[in-house]
């Protein structure tokens, strides 16, 4: 009790010129003072000086990100321990989850034509190349965990604190993993041949979550090593699932006319933008995760270089999968069959080629795939909350406790409970048939508007920092096109859809927009009732960073009378 005990701030507000504690628990300085954060030769495992990694704050101190200096930033935890294999796998674990398996039949039925459904997924790819190569121009000059948050911070500094109060409540909010949770229940009860009720799938559910929550929590090591397996194994599976294809196209099994889904391929295209908008953004879905180390390179090997390898290796895996994968799902059944079969594209494929025994093999795969991308997405998010809270936004119970390593000292169990806490409450409370899908949505809506902050503040900087080292440049068309792509997907889903109701009905086709908006407002009044309201009582909130005892460095933020 007394390890947790160090982390529950005191009732008595600390000095701001607060020293060491006798225990060494914490140490306290003024905000503007730098703090001694040099790693043991054993945590920098003979990396380069962390100091030389972040070159275009120590050329420009004014593009610092947020409170922390890199090496603060950097400070307590495992320390830099993912190397290309695991960033790669942890991009490829982080893309692949269930989408490729089950969503081809649903872009299909969006779009009309095979042709129109395999043009998506190639712009898709494109896309999500266009947003790696500006997140890997913005990871390169600040190679700290946290991803847009750090980003955000770097452009959007005044008013101060706003873009980290209104990207937090996102990101807490909206922060859960419970549709992988859903789907590894539903197939594992699916294979012991038991019914899918309700609340027994919540009950698995809930143990997903939680045993993710206790593997990264409590033994750090071994949560890696078990993402980086499923993760090959995924790799492994949709591998196989393209080499069967082939064979099937080559006619050399009892599949009729493999090619017959490819002649005039682009007969019955939808000529709906709506339509359209829904399917790319369901691609994109499934190529979410391109991202996925900007959000830990804190925990990564010489990053800037790890980062440039990993995110085009890892995505590229991706991409070329994916395109093949839906070429033999297209081989193996027809285009009726696909749109009409009412089960994930990738069991018809099982069924059509293999039988129907099969399709239990693929339910197992499919079980283990959604659990590797709860794994994955888990570990990144539990370091986006840790790096919150040592930026020092309100939080109950203070920062102190939910910026730290406790209790291991290595990894962000308190950043896991924030990320839990939302998980449990949409498996729990929300019946799924319509609430699930369109909490999908709403995830997403927000997200796409911080991309579009993003690659706005890539121009800002390029305007107003031509000089600001870039070890990575992103070619500005690339960045233009990424820029257009992200206004149309803001502004297509209010377009009224082709069938009057969207894919959430009863409830209207737009509701999912104005939700995530509405989210990211109260970020906007949280932001105000911290650092407004206070003034007008003649109060302000002073920074000053403190060291906990596993090394961690925080923001914490006192109340002083203005004078």
């Amino acid at each position: 009790m007394s390890r947790f005990a160090q982390y529950i701030p005191s009732w008595r507000g600390r000095r701001r010129d607060e020293e060491t504690s006798e225990d060494g628990a914490v140490t306290a300085v003024p905000a503007e003072a730098p703090l001694d954060t040099k790693r043991s030769k054993e945590d920098s495992d003979g990396d380069e000086s962390l100091a030389s990694q972040e070159v275009t704050t120590a050329v420009d101190p004014d593009l610092n990100p947020g409170e922390l200096s890199f090496e603060e930033d950097a400070a307590g935890g495992m320390g830099r321990h993912l190397g290309v294999f695991s960033c790669t796998l942890l991009i490829v674990g982080r893309i692949i989850g269930t989408g490729i398996f089950s969503t081809p039949s649903s872009i299909l039925g969006s779009v009309g034509s095979v042709g129109a459904s395999l043009m998506l997924w190639v712009l898709g790819f494109v896309l999500s190349f266009c947003g790696l190569f500006i997140w890997l121009e913005f990871g390169t000059m600040f190679p700290r965990s946290g991803g847009e948050k750090v980003y955000l911070e770097a452009v959007y500094k005044r008013p101060r604190h706003l873009a980290t109060i209104v990207f937090a409540t996102n990101a807490i909010v909206l922060g859960f993993t419970a549709a992988g949770c859903i789907v590894f229940a539903q197939n594992i009860l699916i294979v012991a041949g038991q019914p899918a009720g309700r609340w027994v799938t919540r009950g698995i559910a809930l143990g997903v979550i939680g045993f993710v929550t206790i593997l990264h929590g409590l033994t750090p090591r071994l949560g890696v090593w078990v993402m980086n397996g499923l993760s090959l194994f995924k790799i492994i599976i949709l591998v196989f699932i393209v080499i069967t294809g082939w064979v099937v196209l080559s006619g050399k099994t009892h599949i009729e006319d493999p090619h017959a889904n490819f002649r005039d391929a682009f007969a019955g295209s939808s000529h709906s933008s709506n339509d359209y908008a829904t399917a790319t953004f369901k691609v994109l879905n499934a190529y979410s995760g391109w991202s996925n180390v900007n959000y830990v390179l804190n925990n990564v090997k010489n990053p800037v270089r790890t980062l440039k390898i990993a995110g085009p290796l890892g995505l590229g895996i991706c991409a070329v999968l994916y395109l093949l994968a839906n070429i033999s799902y297209f081989a193996a059944a027809t285009k009726d069959e696909i749109v009409h079969s009412g089960t994930t594209v990738a069991s018809l494929f099982f069924k059509n080629v293999f039988g129907a025994k099969a399709q239990k093999a693929l339910t197992v795969f499919v079980a283990l795939s959604a659990l590797g991308n709860v794994i994955t997405i888990t570990f990144a998010a539990a370091r986006i909350n840790q790096e919150l809270a040592k930026e020092g936004i309100p939080l109950p119970f203070g920062n102190r406790f939910w910026a730290s390593n406790w209790p291991t000292g290595k990894s962000p169990l308190p950043g896991l409970i924030i990320h839990l806490i939302p998980s449990i409450i949409v498996i729990i409370a929300p019946p799924p048939s319509v609430a699930y899908p369109f909490i999908l949505d709403v995830e997403g809506y927000p997200s796409q508007i911080f991309n579009l902050f993003v690659v706005l503040g890539l121009f800002w900087l390029r305007y107003h920092k031509p000089n600001a080292p870039r070890p990575f440049k992103v070619w500005w068309p690339l960045a233009v096109f990424f820029l257009a792509a992200a206004v149309f997907l803001l502004v297509a889903p209010f377009l009224r859809p082709a069938n009057g109701k969207g894919d959430t009905p009863p409830l209207p086709y737009y509701l999912y927009c104005l939700v995530g908006i509405a989210i990211m407002a109260a970020g906007v009044l949280y932001w105000a009732a911290w650092r407004v309201v206070p003034r007008w009582f003649g109060y302000e909130y002073v920074s000053r960073k403190e060291k906990l005892k596993d090394g961690t460095v925080v923001t914490m933020f006192s109340r002083k009378k203005i004078e």
